[in-house]
């Protein structure tokens, strides 16, 4: 008995071998072209399954070797694996291929060769990655299969594995089942009520009438209770229908596994009842073979159809390129008569003022256009500094006293008091600076893409790069000036400091009516106003009954006033010569450099990679239709 079942098995591989096999190839170096990532899905058995499922167990029962196997998530990274039907091979091959390495292995390796390989991906923790590891079997009497292995679901994380586990694993997940063309393999343990289980939740959410949903069982010898009546009454809706299966116990050989499986459902009071067209691992490799046959028959007109249409479309846009750019030479000529005419404009228009190339356009007479915009920045600063109290000298009154001290000499005007009015008033106008960098490299930014976009007229393949490089730059230079206002501001809070000598001079200007203030406080039968220096009249009779203080504050206003003045003006300064600094830069320097790396060190490789990964997606096009054509046609391919 088990001897004609192996053979029947053989002989169903090996007529599937003919037919299935040069298609899945196909299908498998149109998956290596990564044509999957061009929106050109590609017909998969994707291989789900909740923790501790039983998911390994059935794979390496199809394959008949080994995975890794240990507490937690055993896959932690998509594992895709192409099992090869050699009937001439008398040792299999067994190769990993990741990341552009190819590595050989042996059957006795392959779960440490895995672990390796994952560790290398997803690193030597307990993450997970979305990159994908191949492993591909060639081997006698395995099925002509091509599947996808996913991280098992968990919903609780364990130590070292990020808290949103569950939610990468999920996201991985529903990406590879989603497609249409996707046929789920869902494994389910034989222990647990199926409606529970979170990857039956999770294929329904994309697959409801379960046309495209096959069910493995596993572990039939725990629970057999009550199995029959699972799979018969299938409230879970799988289309494709069950396979049970008994997984590989302890140190079984695959041989004595599938001995053991055949005796329990031929033996066992209640598993034997259940039909034998849907237990054992023979009989799901053969329904995973139909499948994916059918499966492949079914898209392949629509996967040509979208090759095709994808190619003739990137084709068309290399066939627009012009021909001066075909060759490197060619490449660097152009590129640097386009920087050095694009330098030089950018020259006359940001530096030097000059702007004969727009006569009549005045938006693009940029130094005039920046100094406008320093001007209503410098209006916009407030020249007198601020009160925050209507009531004069009422706002240093309150500082003071919060600012007074059992330690201090009377009449001594803290300097801590000062720094709290000076931080107090910067930071009220910390904005301004801030909103004038962004307006100006906004200005820029157009006048640099529209002299770009200019000189490249003759290469429009070529403008969307230029486009993307200036964005990249001018977003670069914005934040350094934002970086550069933020120190500014910083050190303007961090201290009264000045060289300046219009500060005394100022000072002293002020508190010349300092003698008319006290008298006017002190005179009770007087005026309650007097004229001042920069404030005009002001009110001070609310300041009589704080006469201690008058003095200090009035002195406190008048260097705040004296000092404010220096803070605004080296503010100015500072910002305009950034910018100038800046946009010096920006020519000289930044611009070359920042399409150089773009264009030779990304965009033109990926250009000719482009070209040549065209060439070999054309290939494979062809080989594609040869293999259908053959496949359709048996007796023309025999000639």
């Amino acid at each position: 008995m088990a001897r004609a079942e192996a053979k029947n098995v053989t002989a169903l591989s090996s007529s599937f071998n003919d037919h299935i096999r040069p298609i899945l190839d196909a299908v498998d170096r149109l998956r290596q072209l990564k044509v999957m990532q061009e929106g050109i899905e590609l017909p998969t058995i994707v291989v789900v399954g909740d923790q501790s499922s039983g998911k390994s167990s059935v794979l390496e029962s199809l394959a008949g070797i080994s995975l890794p196997r240990g507490q937690g998530i055993c896959t932690r990274v998509p594992l895709i694996m192409r099992l090869q039907d050699d009937p001439y091979l008398s040792q299999p091959q067994l190769q990993l291929e990741y990341k552009d390495k190819t590595i050989p292995t042996s059957e006795d390796g392959i779960a440490d060769a895995i672990a390796s390989a994952t560790d290398d991906i997803a690193g030597s923790g307990k993450g997970i990655s979305n990159t994908p590891l191949t492993l591909v079997v060639r081997k006698s009497g395995v099925p002509d299969l091509t599947m996808v292995d996913l991280p098992g679901i968990t919903r609780v994380p364990v130590h070292g594995q990020p808290e949103n586990i569950y939610e990468q694993i999920s996201n991985i997940i529903m990406e590879y089942i989603t497609p249409k063309e996707s046929i789920i393999l869902n494994v389910l343990s034989a222990t647990v009520d199926f409606p529970t289980c979170e990857s039956i939740r999770m294929s329904q959410q994309v697959d409801r009438t379960g046309e495209r949903t096959l069910a493995v069982v596993t572990k039939a010898d725990k629970a057999p209770e009550g199995l029959l009546e699972k799979v018969t009454a299938d409230d879970v809706n799988i289309g494709l229908g069950y396979v049970c299966v008994r997984n590989r116990i302890g140190d079984e050989s695959y041989e004595q596994a599938r001995a053991e499986e055949r005796k329990l459902f031929e033996t066992h009071p209640l598993l034997s009842r259940i039909d034998k067209s849907i237990v054992g691992i023979p009989v799901l490799a053969q329904r995973l073979m139909q499948i994916q046959a059918a499966s492949i028959a079914k898209s392949l007109p629509d996967i040509v159809k979208k090759i095709n249409e994808k190619l003739s479309q990137n084709i068309s846009e290399l066939d627009e390129m012009p021909e001066n750019l075909g060759s490197m030479g060619d490449a660097v000529r152009v590129f640097l008569h386009m920087l050095s005419m694009s330098k030089e404009s950018l020259r006359r228009l940001l530096i030097r003022g000059e702007f004969d190339e727009f006569p009549d356009d005045a938006s693009m007479h940029a130094t005039a256009r920046m100094a406008d915009m320093l001007d209503q920045f410098s209006g916009g600063l407030p020249s007198d500094c601020p009160s925050a109290d209507e009531r004069f000298l009422m706002e240093e009154i309150v500082v003071l006293e919060e600012a007074k001290g059992i330690n201090g000499l009377p009449n001594f005007l803290p300097r801590n008091a000062f720094l709290i009015l000076l931080r107090r008033k910067v930071k009220d106008m910390s904005h301004g600076p801030g909103e004038f960098v962004q307006k100006v490299w906004a200005y820029v930014e157009e006048v640099v893409i529209r002299v770009l976009l200019h000189h490249s007229e003759n290469y429009p393949q070529i403008q969307p790069l230029i486009r993307r490089a200036s964005q990249n730059l001018i977003g670069n230079m914005r934040n350094h000036s934002l970086n550069f206002i933020r120190e500014t501001i910083e050190m303007e809070m961090a201290a009264d400091y000045t060289t300046n000598p219009d500060y005394l001079k100022k000072w002293g200007e002020l508190m010349g009516g300092h003698d008319a203030f006290i008298n006017v406080i002190e005179n009770y039968l007087g005026r309650n106003s007097l004229v001042l220096q920069d404030f005009g009249e002001v009110e001070v009779g609310h300041l009589r009954q704080y006469a201690a203080m008058a003095e200090q504050a009035f002195d406190m206003r008048m260097r705040i006033m004296a000092y404010w003045k220096i803070v605004v003006l080296r503010l100015v300064e500072t910002v305009g010569l950034h910018i100038i600094c800046s946009v010096n830069r920006l020519v000289e320097r930044e611009m070359e450099k920042e399409l150089v790396v773009i264009w030779w060190g990304r965009e033109w490789p990926a250009w000719r990679g482009c070209l040549m990964n065209l060439q070999q997606l054309q290939r494979s096009v062809n080989d594609f239709g040869r293999v259908l054509s053959c496949s359709r046609n048996p007796r023309r391919s025999s000639l």
